[in-house]
């Protein structure tokens, strides 16, 4: 069984940047090497934590079990067991996804050459899923926002070399496919429908992902090292922050397309509903559905978390900075987070010092920014890229 261990695997940047219905038919198992789906990424072993600050678990004190995840009721048994997050594919050949709109947190970031993004949605009680697609390959980036869950971590290809060591070391529980030199293979995790073309077409269920955890003897509970990553309003009332700016439509990348920070090309934006206080979401100039049900993707909470990032090399690869912390008397563009739930927006700092932590957020005060229990979004996204951001 892997056991958690903790250090940080760099990115490789500077000195200073450390690191559910079924929708397939004819299926297929999915080969262990598949060049089509299989990207060229790598991973660097110098790691940094800070040993002198230490992430701090956010507690909501609640008198029933709820979920760590998205703070509403569960059982005990439920509250418990680890999730599982998914590469998804965000091209819009890949589209729309399968399954995804029953995922608990849905995590955004841009791919090689700042041209589209990726997700990577977490998922509760994912054993009884029956279609989880279009599953795409791992980024580092990916893995180190998986760890702040203490998720299994499920792909099909990676970027090499940028990611395999940190994917073969006892701090990751991996289920993957299609990858060369992965020491834990899963193949037959995966497979392939005959509605799309490759490498648009690779899917999984929650039966087929739990045999490859209990073939790894992975644990299906936390470990002892998880803390909780959002503050949530007290139950049965609503986060509420009167005297914030109202904003309705949020655009990670602008309102333009070919602007180069991978969102603008996706043409992704969020809008706020009143009515019910979900944030609708589009993409690609209409809604963003899950194929399965044909319903829109909504969620409670909106979150843009700024990193410093850089191009790794000549393929455009990605680097995200998703360690360290603001310090007092710092430039506040650093580690900057939006918090947008309730119609309102909540500017504050992130701060993650380990990987086995999660990154917190608090406002201006130093104060835990508080979610409305539900669904949230977390959109990653470089510094440089800020004024490209678009907010009503």
């Amino acid at each position: 069984m892997k056991k958690t261990s903790l250090f940080c695997l760099a990115l490789g940047l500077s000195a200073a940047l450390c690191a559910c219905g079924s929708a397939a038919t004819e299926t297929t198992p999915v080969p262990e090497t598949d060049s089509a789906v299989a990207a060229t990424e790598s991973n660097d072993t110098t790691g940094t934590e800070n040993a002198a600050a230490e992430t701090e678990s956010v507690v909501t004190e609640d008198a029933v079990p709820t979920s760590y995840l998205t703070g509403l009721e569960c059982t005990e048994e439920e509250r418990e067991q680890r999730p599982m997050a998914v590469m998804l594919n965000n091209i819009k050949a890949g589209t729309p996804q399968a399954g995804i709109g029953q995922a608990s947190v849905i995590y955004e970031a841009p791919m090689e050459g700042a041209d589209v993004t990726r997700l990577m949605p977490l998922f509760e009680n994912w054993q009884n899923l029956d279609t989880i697609g279009y599953i795409r390959s791992s980024r580092d980036y990916f893995v180190y926002s998986a760890l702040e869950f203490d998720a299994i971590y499920a792909h099909f290809g990676q970027a090499t070399p940028y990611v395999g060591d940190l994917l073969n070391s006892d701090l990751v529980d991996n289920i993957s496919g299609a990858v060369a030199g992965i020491d834990r293979p899963a193949s037959k995790a995966f497979m392939r429908t005959d509605k799309r073309k490759a490498p648009h077409n690779v899917y999984t269920n929650g039966e087929a992902l739990a045999e490859a955890a209990e073939k790894f003897e992975y644990s299906l509970t936390y470990h002892d090292t998880h803390k909780q990553k959002f503050a949530f309003a007290p139950l049965g009332e609503k986060a509420d922050y009167p005297d914030n700016d109202t904003v309705v439509l949020m655009y990670p990348g602008g309102e333009k397309t070919g602007v180069g920070n991978g969102y603008s090309n996706v043409q992704a934006y969020f809008e706020y509903n009143d009515e019910d206080g979900k944030y609708y979401r589009y993409q690609y100039g209409d809604k963003h559905i899950d194929e399965t049900t044909g319903e829109q993707l909504t969620v409670d909470n909106v979150i843009f978390q700024y990193c410093h990032g850089e191009f790794r090399d000549s393929k455009g690869y990605m680097a995200f900075d998703v360690h360290g912390g603001w310090e007092p008397g710092a430039d506040l563009t650093n580690y900057k987070v939006q918090v947008f739930t309730g119609g309102k927006m909540v500017e504050g700092t992130w701060s993650r010092y380990s990987d086995t932590d999660p990154a917190l957020y608090v406002d201006a005060d130093g104060n835990p920014i508080r979610l409305n229990r539900g669904k949230t979004w977390v959109c990653l996204i470089w510094n440089e890229h800020a004024d490209d951001v678009v907010l009503k």
